[in-house]
């Protein structure tokens, strides 16, 4: 019974840790999935400009009209509902445009995360460690660096990353 407790200290345990937002930032298919996102953003926060602008400009003559009581009461209803309906798209345009980003965001980048994820597997199967632990993604208050070995730039070399 005291040869097995042995048996397993005699093993040599390799730990391994990396910074997984070291190696992302400067992985090229990152930085063009942050580019295709920025281009996505902006196409869609110029719309929600104009369609702002655009209401605003109706509402601030149907406003003026208003105040001058140049509009019957049947066509300052009609306005009146045609401004809110305006509305309603507006909002379910933004509503939208989040939803189509989210989801942009995760189709341009689940692909670099699980490149990023399958070189880490590789390095960790190459260097015959029991664990990876990523210091980006997970809190770890120590990590003893005699006894852990830095993985990072071999994830990144394994990338063809410098």
């Amino acid at each position: 019974m005291l040869v097995l407790p042995m048996g397993v200290f005699a093993q040599n345990l390799k730990f391994g840790h990396i910074n997984a937002q070291e190696i992302i930032t400067v992985m090229p298919e990152f930085t063009k999935a942050q580019n295709d996102l920025q281009t996505l953003n902006t196409q869609l926060t110029n719309e929600i400009k104009r369609t702002q602008e655009e209401f605003n400009k109706k509402y601030q003559e149907f406003q003026q009209a208003i105040s001058k009581d140049s509009l019957p009461p049947n066509i300052a209803e009609r306005r009146q509902k045609e401004l809110q309906d305006m509305m309603q798209r507006q909002e379910q345009f933004q509503q939208d445009a989040s939803q189509q980003m989210e989801k942009a965001q995760n189709d341009l980048l689940a692909p670099v995360y699980k490149k990023m994820d399958d070189a880490i597997k590789a390095v960790g199967v190459s260097e015959g460690v029991i664990y990876i632990f990523d210091l980006a993604r997970t809190s770890i208050p120590y990590v003893n660096e005699s006894q852990s070995i830095n993985l990072t730039t071999k994830v990144k070399a394994h990338l063809g990353i410098k």
